[in-house]
């Protein structure tokens, strides 16, 4: 096992960042840590750097129990959201620091740090500072020298999230493809959806310091265990039951009081009425490049979000105001859970 967490907690004052959370991350995997801000998720990743010490549970790190040990005997990389860099001293050097901290010899830092420059890409920019560098370009660097001391996990906190769209889509390829190559155990802080499905073998869902599923991303998405995953992971249209055509609660729900969910990508529309269907009226048809995004009114006034492949509707005749027809592919039915 690369890392085990078991029922971990931690508090800061009256407030729980963590409650008792386990989980199991094993050797050679990338593991995304998934949820919205105050999840607990970055407290998480501390408590297994050595950053936070914890109040109740146990950690280990390649079988060997590291609750009680420091930063330093955790051997583990840590890269921060803004990179962390030493303004100044160049790339080179910011990436030999911590062998230098150990005591390596000249000749074999330098072979270390031209070997860690091919694998992230940046030869010949090993005599550049920071400033010198692009934002994609500095955070390399920052994974570089994580990397430098060979530690036994790697642990990012949300280290594309400074950084612009197109930049964090190459650096999410690019580290997939590093991970590929060098099978570090490796766990990422996001909370950025996508993020998690792109790059990781396994993601654990967290919410108010509290694990609400771990999976896939097939799994997460296609089999949400709770309405707070099918809700955050993936745009969700949230309905009461009946809505669109499908009765009575699923085998998840139970309950009258269940409510409905419906991915925009399952929600079906046609010009004419249809078997099963409800009537709409368009609101709003915006392009999205391949797939047409139409913002729906039902009869009670609540608006859905319809995901529709261009080629499926001549979409030149569909005007606001226009009335179609929806019903769902797919739904699920969830109890709300009013206790958070």
């Amino acid at each position: 096992m690369g890392i085990r967490v078991a029922n971990v907690s931690k508090r800061f004052g009256d407030f729980q960042a963590v409650d008792d959370v386990s989980v199991d991350v094993e050797s050679g995997s990338l593991v995304a840590l998934l949820g919205p801000s105050g999840s607990g998720k970055s407290t998480l990743l501390r408590l297994i750097a050595g950053l936070e010490e914890t109040d109740d549970g146990r950690i280990w790190i390649t079988g060997e129990e590291a609750t009680g040990r420091s930063v330093q005997d955790r051997q583990v990389g840590f890269v921060f959201q803004h990179f962390a860099l030493f303004k100044h001293r160049t790339v080179r050097q910011n990436v030999s620091f911590g062998l230098e901290l150990r005591r390596w010899k000249g000749d074999a830092i330098r072979r270390r740090v031209d070997e860690l420059l091919e694998l992230v890409q940046l030869q010949g920019l090993g005599n550049r500072y920071p400033s010198q560098l692009s934002g994609g370009q500095r955070q390399r660097v920052a994974l570089a020298r994580a990397l430098a001391v060979q530690p036994r996990v790697l642990l990012l906190d949300e280290p594309f999230s400074a950084l612009d769209a197109k930049v964090r889509k190459e650096l999410r390829a690019w580290l997939r493809n590093l991970h590929d190559e060098m099978h570090v155990t490796t766990v990422i802080v996001t909370h950025d959806q996508e993020e998690a499905m792109e790059v990781a073998e396994k993601i654990v869902v967290m919410n108010h310091g509290k694990v609400e599923q771990i999976g896939t991303p097939a799994e997460i998405y296609d089999q949400p265990a709770t309405p707070f995953v099918m809700g955050f992971i993936g745009a969700v249209n949230v309905l009461p039951q009946g809505a669109m055509g499908v009765a009575g609660p699923g085998p998840e729900a139970g309950a009258a009081e269940a409510q409905l969910f419906v991915r925009p990508h399952d929600v079906e529309v046609f010009t004419a009425q249809q078997e099963g269907t409800v009537a709409v009226e368009l609101r709003r048809l915006t392009h999205l490049g391949r797939d047409l995004q139409a913002e729906l009114v039902m009869a009670d006034g609540q608006v859905i979000t319809a995901q529709i492949p261009r080629e499926q509707m001549a979409f030149d005749s569909l005007q606001p105001g226009c009335r179609l027809f929806v019903r769902s592919r797919e739904a699920r039915s969830f109890v709300p859970d009013y206790s958070i």
